[in-house]
């Protein structure tokens, strides 16, 4: 077989659900990870079908790789098992998709876009803090608000999980707004706009990068083409400057 086929061994690591690619490198430049019976220091060795492949002591297997997106609606919490017996958003999927995980949550109240995934490597993309993946939300106030407010959301406020602000804010009525944000604290939003004197009556999260909810309705799910992965995946890349 002609040695350039196959894929790099640290992507097949991430894939299969070891870790994030850059741990993955760490792992086989720690002498963790065998093939074929002999340890293998080179993260770019190339994986062929009929290889053996050991982590940590652990056959490791390719996983079947699945991600879907979710419109999730309000009233659902982003757990697999709630200790108060509330709804949750595995209820939306059939019992074949329970094994995958949410990328980040959206609270009780919260509806919109979520990603749930077993792909390690796009998880890591998208969650972790150097990505800065942008993420847009609609908000409406109980009470109509001041354009004051906006520059204050986007100066930064302190809140209960310290200070947080906007990427952008922009006024679409007198009680709504869309909000940018590259970080994802607990409740951000909710606690942003209670800092400015304003409580959120809607939270609606429309886009992960370049991914939309589109016409996706309320408990509706749908799996996540390659092409979206793929643009989710290269700008996490352009994010972090190419850094993996």
């Amino acid at each position: 077989m002609n040695p350039l086929e196959g894929i790099r061994l640290n992507k097949y690591l991430a894939s299969s659900g070891v870790g994030s690619r850059r741990a993955c490198d760490a792992l086989v430049l720690q002498g963790e990870v065998v093939v074929n019976g002999e340890p293998c220091l080179t993260p770019g060795y190339r994986v062929q079908p009929g290889d053996f492949v050991r982590a940590q002591g652990k056959r490791i297997e390719p996983l079947d790789v699945q991600s879907i997106v979710l419109h999730k609606p309000p009233g659902l919490v982003c757990t697999r098992h709630d200790e108060n017996n509330r709804a949750t958003i595995y209820e939306l999927l059939p019992p074949r998709l329970h094994h995958l995980a949410h990328v980040g949550r959206l609270d009780l109240d919260s509806e919109g876009l979520l990603i749930l995934s077993n792909d390690g490597e796009l998880s890591q993309a998208l969650t972790h803090p150097s990505h800065s993946i942008l993420k847009l939300y609609q908000v409406t106030t109980e009470n109509a608000f001041e354009n004051s407010i906006l520059s204050q959301l986007e100066k930064g406020v302190f809140t209960e999980v310290g200070k947080a602000r906007a990427v952008s804010v922009k006024r679409l009525s007198s009680r709504r707004m869309e909000m940018v944000l590259n970080t994802g604290l607990k409740r951000q939003i909710r606690y942003m706009i209670q800092a400015v004197g304003h409580r959120v009556k809607r939270l609606v999260r429309i886009r992960i990068g370049g991914l939309t909810l589109d016409n996706l309705k309320p408990g509706k799910w749908r799996f996540l083409e390659k092409s979206e992965r793929d643009a989710l995946m290269a700008l996490s890349e352009k994010k972090s400057g190419g850094r993996r």
